[in-house]
């Protein structure tokens, strides 16, 4: 689904990405892993394009779209959350997720002005798929509650639900269990799994090294930008370059 082939993403002297390559399969949990600083997070701006990469190439679905607009790459398929949940405090948990099918729709700024029947069902198809999402993560008792009055572990699921009321194929998640208790990780695992089984691909960034080797098919492991592994969770495991710059003997397995 994805194929990335020496993505580099350079800024002055500073290389933030360094020619990764990597192919994420369709239907697969993939993850993202490494120490602070590793380019983790400017890996998923340059895939949403959040930030235009200095050479090489994203293929998605064999199209590339490195360096497109964000909004068409959204159009194109592809969602992500952020490791701080960016919401609006004073709004309710459901008006929060409405703006995320607009992208689905075609009421254009006189539709709006005007109040034209298309703006009105584009209106109606945004309510009704904010609804959607917010039962597929388990949150519509909350619907009317305000933003500010929800907690950490509800506004990651919120996330999820602005990110998958656009209809992606591929998510990114990036820290979605950060901040989170590990029973509240155990329920985020289930709805990532959720995701997976309705045919959503899942890339994510996670410290959490427990919930990453029992969830992740594939996971690429980033060190200054350059790729150091890419395999298994039991390859990466037992990987000498992974242990040395990122695990520790502790998650080596005997």
């Amino acid at each position: 689904m994805l194929d990335i082939r020496n993505l580099t993403k350079q800024y002055g002297g500073l290389t933030a990405v360094d020619h990764v390559s990597t192919v994420f399969e369709r239907g697969a949990i993939n993850a993202i892993i490494g120490p602070n600083g590793a380019g983790k997070t400017t890996f998923f701006n340059l895939v949403a394009g959040a930030a235009a990469p200095t050479s090489g190439e994203i293929r998605f679905e064999g199209k590339n779209i490195a360096g497109m607009a964000p909004d068409a790459i959204a159009r194109a398929g592809i969602a992500r959350t952020f490791q701080t949940t960016m919401l609006f405090e004073e709004s309710t948990v459901l008006d929060n997720l409405i703006v995320g099918h607009r992208l689905r729709t075609g009421s254009r700024l006189w539709d709006v002005l005007l109040h034209t029947p298309r703006h009105k069902r584009d209106e109606a198809a945004c309510r009704d798929k904010a609804a959607e999402m917010l039962d597929f993560v388990g949150l519509s008792a909350i619907g009317n509650h305000m933003i500010a009055d929800t907690s950490q572990e509800q506004r990651k699921r919120i996330a999820f639900a602005l990110a998958l009321a656009t209809e992606p194929k591929l998510v990114l998640l990036d820290e979605p269990a950060g901040g989170v208790n590990p029973g509240e990780t155990d329920g985020l695992v289930a709805l990532i799994h959720k995701m997976v089984e309705h045919d959503i691909t899942v890339c994510l960034i996670e410290h959490k090294m427990d919930m990453i080797m029992s969830i992740a098919d594939r996971i690429v492991v980033l060190d200054h930008g350059a790729k150091i592994a890419d395999g298994s969770p039991g390859e990466v495991r037992n990987d000498p370059a992974v242990i040395e710059a990122y695990l520790g003997a502790e998650h080596a397995q005997a």
